[in-house]
């Protein structure tokens, strides 16, 4: 019986590829040809556990709802309210709380919806294998798998522990989503040497991959949370998730109102008691001032502008798991991304051939679709050579089904798929060929020979591998030129194949062909970039985001393709994972600036590399659809993953998902992001203008000698009516056009930023002003407080209905812009008038605000002196404009 233990069996994980098939089944106590008896499986289950990752708790309405009150914004309205609730101002306690309570059902609503529950788990609980059990093939759960099974492999099978090899025949499998090698492995048997990394391990078979071609039989060796799955699951979970720049920037922004706030109590403490006021009365004017100095429109017009930015990237492609994630977006730096099919389409294309009499000659067209042009097709070399292709090939051209479009598929290996588009383009009936030249035996392709060849009923044995392998079989004199012209080809990172052709009656070995094969040219394939990719990775460039290549593939093909993006330069090196190995930290940060592609790196080197760029201060979004990519989508500022091929714990692990798996939809959810930060800016600066009007206001008061210009219900109708009605709106503006344009945010700007502080510096001193010298003038003419206070009360309103048009662009002239691109903000300020004009005409209404009905004469005169706050900001726009040559926000 097996009495290794569970930690035994984990130590062994790294190992078992280098012993044989032989010392792997001694190990396990199976026989491969028998697999395991029912008491076996029962008692390795007992020891083992289930073969399932271990899944963290979804998510309960609770903790999202607990998770939005974490904010020293929401902090310091808490502690108001409780201070007015001490001071028996129940009503304001309770207006304040209700906004915290809002804040918080929007945010958890939304991020609720966003949530998805689905994990590795129950993917792979569902999962069907075919296993050996007492000598009888059995379909099983993959979660039911033990250490020791006999797993049973064929073409489309999906892998469900990880195994080590008995048998294989032609077996390639897919790894691209655990190691990132985009073509499908061929495996082999054999032990091999101890020091090979995941990658080259060709005698197993891992958890989450996909058999793509061929059979085999593999002996489990590691389940769950011992596979390499679960290892990367291991990291994933030990990844700390940063706090976005928008909660950082929230956190500073809190800390400075609480400072703030205090400085404001105890001027307003001095300044009471220099005028020998009431001290009941002075902590009454100063506690109502601290109120006032939070914005409490705040929290709850973030939310909304984070949810719309939500639903907005969500009609272009991006699916937001975390509300956050949609402003840190906007603030990207630095974007890494994967290459296939993100940045190209994951469809091998044939682009160039080589003849041995030294031509060279390309061919259009990309993808699986046979539509292009060979060039030289009707020269009878290129005839054969393409009928090479067509013969030594497994793999088989799927045209669209009807109704569809240009939907062409491969069934087998991409690279043999390429080969059956490259003759179909070139006008051979690929049907008809494979008919009349009919398969009569065959070498299968052998990952140590790196060749394959067919035997055909019209007396020829076509041979397909690597050049190096092909033209071993070759005569000497065709060796120098045609190795000179693969490494050539091999230079332009395409993946080169060279064909052959040996006359013969039989197939037996390779011996019998060494020295006759007829060597019939070369091919170089590579998989295309995504048309749209370039265009978005030149809009990155131009808004100052810098973006890096993180692949499986080779470094030179990486490189290749990096620079036909434009994400390399001539100067730009590529880096792989054993180079990455080698260097120190610091080392890695004085290269980081000339890297563009990291390739064939483990997933804890891709977590090394955006810990090594958030050193540097850079806001980094990785995407990824791998298992191996998950621990680096959860430890970047934000993870996409990918939403058609991306695995579900990457899906997991990412704040965001994108449904068509297009570079080209990050960028503009990037966009979308900008445009949320870009409204954020405008609604901070709205807010805090307002209310630090009302605060420089009452304190001019203080300090004059005058009369409170305001009473506390009608500050409270200015900071929850007046203001509410138009912040959410603010938050609805549509794109500026020039987002794409500017640089990145900074990861330590200041939601009040130097250039929103100055804009404050001028309105808010204005806004004050103006209202403070309507109040003193009026009182001088001996018209009645009360009439005063509601002719005060009512110019604040119209000054700050200007201000919001003032807030829509920092140097666009708000007369140009006009209300109609925004019918939400029109909408919001046409409600506003109304209530405003109820305060003031209705009875109730007016009896409950303190406020006489006023005359239109007046109400003319007070909508001029208002407008005053508009034209002095187009002024200063217009000076902007003149010295900075800005267009736009």
């Amino acid at each position: 019986m097996l009495d290794r233990s569970s930690s035994e069996c984990s130590s062994m994980q790294s190992t078992w590829h280098a012993l044989s098939e032989a010392a792997a089944a001694a190990a396990l106590q199976v026989e491969p040809r028998q697999g395991l008896n029912a008491a076996q499986v029962a008692e390795r289950r007992a020891q083992h556990g289930r073969n399932a990752l271990p899944e963290p708790p979804p998510r309960s309405m609770v903790s999202l709802a607990a998770h939005q009150f974490r904010s020293p914004l929401i902090y310091l309205l808490l502690a108001a309210a409780l201070l007015a609730l001490a001071l028996g101002h129940a009503r304001d306690a309770g207006v304040i709380l209700l906004v915290v309570l809002v804040n918080a059902a929007i945010g958890t609503v939304q991020e609720g919806r966003a949530e998805r529950s689905m994990s590795a788990l129950r993917r792979l609980a569902a999962l069907q294998v075919r296993v050996l059990r007492d000598g009888q093939e059995q379909a099983l759960p993959a979660a039911d798998l033990v250490p020791g099974d006999v797993l049973l492999l064929a073409a489309g099978d999906a892998v469900g522990a990880d195994a080590r090899l008995m048998e294989c025949a032609q077996l390639q499998v897919a790894e691209a989503t655990l190691t990132g090698e985009s073509a499908p492995v061929a495996k082999a048997l054999g032990p091999l040497p101890e020091a090979h990394g995941l990658a080259d391990r060709h005698n197993m078979v891992f958890a989450g991959t996909q058999v793509s071609a061929g059979r085999g039989r593999a002996l489990v060796v590691a389940i769950g949370p011992h596979t390499e799955v679960g290892g990367i699951a291991r990291l994933t979970s030990a990844a700390v998730e940063p706090p976005t720049p928008l909660e950082q920037r929230l956190a500073r922004l809190g800390r400075a109102l609480v400072v703030a706030a205090l400085a404001l109590f105890v001027l307003v403490l001095l300044l009471g008691l220099w005028r020998q006021l009431p001290l009941s009365l002075v902590l009454m004017v100063a506690i109502s001032q601290m109120v006032s100095m939070v914005p409490e429109g705040l929290p709850v017009a973030m939310t909304i502008a984070l949810a719309v930015g939500m639903q907005r990237m969500a009609a272009r492609g991006a699916l937001i798991r975390r509300l956050s994630a949609v402003e840190t977006l906007g603030s990207t730096t630095t974007i890494c991304s994967d290459k296939t099919g993100t940045l190209t389409r994951n469809e091998m294309t044939a682009v160039a051939l080589w003849l041995p009499t030294g031509q060279r000659l390309s061919v259009q067209g990309s993808g699986y679709a046979p539509v292009g042009a060979v060039e030289g097709s009707e020269q009878a070399q290129v005839q054969t050579l393409l009928r090479a292709a067509l013969l030594c090939n497994d793999a088989e051209l799927l045209p669209p089904e009807e109704g569809e479009r240009n939907t062409w598929q491969v069934l087998g290996d991409p690279t043999e798929g390429a080969l059956l588009v490259l003759a179909a383009k070139a006008g051979l009936d690929l049907a008809a060929e494979r008919n009349q030249a009919r398969r009569r035996a065959e070498l299968p392709f052998d990952s140590e020979t790196q060749m394959m060849a067919t035997l055909h009923a019209d007396g020829g044995v076509w041979i397909k591998g690597a050049p190096e392998a092909v033209l071993g079989l070759c005569p000497p004199a065709a060796r120098a030129s045609a190795l000179a012209a693969a490494a050539q080809l091999a230079g332009q990172a395409l993946r080169v194949l060279a064909f052959a052709r040996v006359a013969a009656d039989a197939l037996e070995d390779w011996e019998a062909l060494r020295g006759r094969a007829q060597l019939l040219g070369l091919v170089g394939q590579i998989d295309p970039p995504r048309d749209e990719a370039r265009a978005a990775v030149a809009e990155c460039q131009r808004a100052g985001i810098r973006v890096l290549m993180v692949t499986g593939d080779h470094k030179l093909t990486g490189l290749a393709i990096a620079r036909q993006l434009g994400i390399a330069g001539p100067d730009s090196r590529a880096l792989d994972g054993q180079e990455l190995a080698c260097l120190n930290e610091g080392e890695l940060q004085e290269l980081l600036p000339e890297v563009a592609v990291f390739a064939r790196v483990q997933p804890a080197q891709k977590l090394r590399i955006v810990e090594a760029l958030q050193a540097r201060g850079e806001v980094v979004a990785m995407t990824g659809d791998g298992v191996n990519d998950a621990p680096a989508l959860a430890r970047a500022d934000v993870g996409v993953a990918m939403g058609l091929s991306g695995t579900e714990v990457a899906k997991s692990a990412a704040k965001i998902v994108v449904t068509d798996d297009n570079f080209a939809s990050i960028v503009g959810a990037v966009e979308q992001g900008r445009v949320v930060y870009g409204n954020l800016k405008k609604l901070i600066l709205y807010l805090f203008a307002t209310s630090l009007a009302e605060v420089l206001l009452l304190l001019l008061a203080l300090m004059s000698g005058l009369p409170l210009p305001l009473a506390a219900v009608q500050i409270l109708w200015i900071n929850l009516v007046t203001e509410g009605t138009v912040t959410v709106n603010l938050v609805m503006d549509p794109p500026d056009g020039d987002e794409m344009r500017r640089r990145p945010v900074p990861r330590n700007d200041r939601l009040l930023s130097p250039e929103l502080l100055r804009r404050v510096a001028l309105m808010t001193p204005l806004i004050a002003g103006l209202s403070f010298a309507w109040f003193a003038w009026r009182l001088s003419q001996g018209a009645d407080e009360t009439l005063v206070r509601t002719e005060t009360f009512t110019l604040l309103a119209m000054c700050q209905w200007f201000n919001v048009l003032n807030c829509q662009s920092a140097t666009r002239s708000a007369l140009r812009l006009g209300l109609l691109r925004n019918p939400w903000l029109l909408g919001g300020l046409s409600l506003s008038v109304l209530l405003q004009a109820a305060v003031l005409y209705w009875t109730p209404l007016a009896t409950l605000f303190h406020t006489q009905a006023l005359p239109a004469p007046t109400l003319l005169q007070m909508l001029v002196v208002a407008s005053v706050v508009l034209l002095a900001e187009e002024g200063r726009k217009a000076w902007a404009r003149r010295h900075t040559g800005a267009a736009g926000a």
